[in-house]
């Protein structure tokens, strides 16, 4: 479990399918009120709290992005209280749960070199293709159908050299800056052997 503080009230969690099973949770379990998603929810907003110093009380939204071989990211956003409200804090979190699936695997890196060294290893597996964009002084790798069995392998590889993104594809594509398109892999091991 990886965690990242975006803003002043708001935290991402970043949960690999190893993190679920290791807890006994599939992502099938979001969908259910099973006792030990909320157990886990719990125990994140505690372990959330103690590492960023947020009291996390009263209302929550939670997004959950389910990530395709990955496991999923969770961002909570805790509601700001107005200084003139009471709060009558019970240790009761309500909690507003939005569920989305991406079935491409959208990865983020720091540098170029992280690419290069990843696009070598995709290739042993042969795995091919993709489509690279930069934004905001990073680079983003967008590997899609590739099918399920690739799919796992793929996210292994990408995982070590890179963190999963939760941005839309969209989002990247509007606002990012692509550099190749649909053949990543194959152009960037053309021009760095």
């Amino acid at each position: 479990m990886r965690l990242e503080r975006l803003t002043a009230n708001k935290i991402k969690i970043f949960l690999t399918s190893d993190d679920l099973f290791d807890r006994g949770l599939t992502k099938e379990d979001i969908w259910k009120d099973s006792i030990k998603w909320n157990q886990l929810f719990h125990d994140m907003l505690e372990e959330a709290s103690q590492e960023f110093e947020v009291d996390i009380q009263g209302s929550v939204a939670v997004e959950v992005f389910s990530l395709q071989a990955q496991g999923m990211i969770m961002i909570i956003t805790v509601d700001e209280v107005k200084e003139d409200e009471e709060i009558l804090y019970d240790g009761f979190i309500e909690m507003q749960v939005r569920v989305e699936g991406y079935e491409d695997l959208l990865y983020e890196f720091q540098e170029l070199e992280d690419i290069i060294g990843l696009a070598k290893r995709l290739s042993i597996v042969e795995i091919f293709g993709g489509s690279l964009y930069t934004m905001q002084n990073r680079y983003y790798l967008l590997l899609d159908k590739l099918g399920v069995e690739k799919s796992v392998s793929a996210a292994s590889l990408l995982s070590e050299y890179g963190n999963a993104s939760i941005l839309s594809p969209y989002i990247l594509a509007e606002y990012g800056k692509r550099i190749i398109e649909n053949k990543a892999v194959e152009t960037i091991l053309q021009y760095f052997k």
